[in-house]
């Protein structure tokens, strides 16, 4: 079956389900949109509306293996609510695993992904760590009230350096247990830049012992990012059964499949589209 023809019967098959009505209003008058040769976005697509649809040329194709590790990421103090919308929008067309978004835009992203497989991700004592462990607890539970179901938290860095491993624990206790009593995944952030290789171990270890589901490497806003070195280390001390998300400064394929190889199992960043379309960012998260 050619391409043309895998098209036009993803076409027929969803447009089969949807009345003229709900077509014209979700359309708003849009007849003629040009996407990928990819399933997933000709039927995003079509969803929204489109009735006709024009193959862009070979040689454009996106990474879709890529983009199931990546959680979409906006989390600048300036993102307005348009661009929170936009963020959505484009996880939703690229197939991301995630979104990541700050607490007070939590709601509008969930009703931005109503009816999409893409999680909403959102931070818990961001971007310092300096929280008190009760405060991050309430702030994770609030954001799954609100619709999140990833949580990525940053551990009390300080406590951490100062050898308070019971503080340490607890603190990311309080937080695994805000999301696990709620269905929901916690991913702690380590902030690596700041760490010792040893302090990275330790981290790790007390996120195991305590049931968190991912380790994380930065939260993009300390004074560096991700590492190869850092990914693989984290891998190796938590095992199988932890997820490994590296995030910061994450800028294309490249970076990504370093990232995924050293043992990444989900990857934080604001360059998604660029990333999966074989491009390279500048600057951000």
């Amino acid at each position: 079956m050619s391409d043309e023809q895998l098209v036009e019967r993803l076409v027929q098959q969803v447009v089969a389900r949807l009345s003229p009505e709900s077509l014209w209003e979700m359309t708003q008058g849009c007849r003629m949109v040009c996407v990928e040769k990819d399933a997933d976005r000709v039927r995003y697509i079509v969803e929204c509306g489109a009735e006709r649809l024009g193959l862009k040329a070979e040689g454009a194709s996106l990474d879709q293996d890529l983009a199931r590790y990546i959680d979409h990421t906006l989390l600048k103090a300036n993102a307005a609510e348009k661009e929170i919308e936009k963020l959505c929008d484009e996880a939703r067309m690229y197939g991301f695993a995630a979104v990541c978004v700050n607490p007070c835009w939590v709601r509008a992203a969930r009703r931005r992904l109503e009816g999409s497989s893409v999680r909403v991700c959102t931070v818990a004592g961001f971007p310092l760590g300096a929280s008190r462990g009760d405060v991050k607890s309430f702030e994770a539970r609030r954001s799954i009230y609100d619709g999140a179901t990833e949580i990525d938290m940053v551990i009390n860095i300080g406590a951490l350096k100062s050898g308070d491993d019971t503080r340490v624990r607890d603190d990311i206790g309080g937080v695994v247990a805000a999301c696990h009593d709620n269905g929901a995944i916690c991913k702690v952030i380590l902030e690596t830049a700041l760490l010792s290789d040893e302090e990275k171990v330790k981290a790790c270890t007390l996120s195991k012992e305590v049931g968190a589901d991912f380790v994380k490497t930065s939260t993009g806003f300390g004074p560096g990012g991700a590492t190869a070195a850092d990914v693989a280390l984290m891998r190796r001390t938590v095992g199988p059964a932890l997820g490994v998300k590296a995030a910061g400064g994450i800028k294309d394929s490249a970076d990504t499949r370093q990232m995924i190889e050293a043992g990444a199992t989900r990857i934080g960043a604001s360059a998604g589209i660029k990333i999966v379309s074989g491009e390279r960012a500048s600057g951000g998260y």
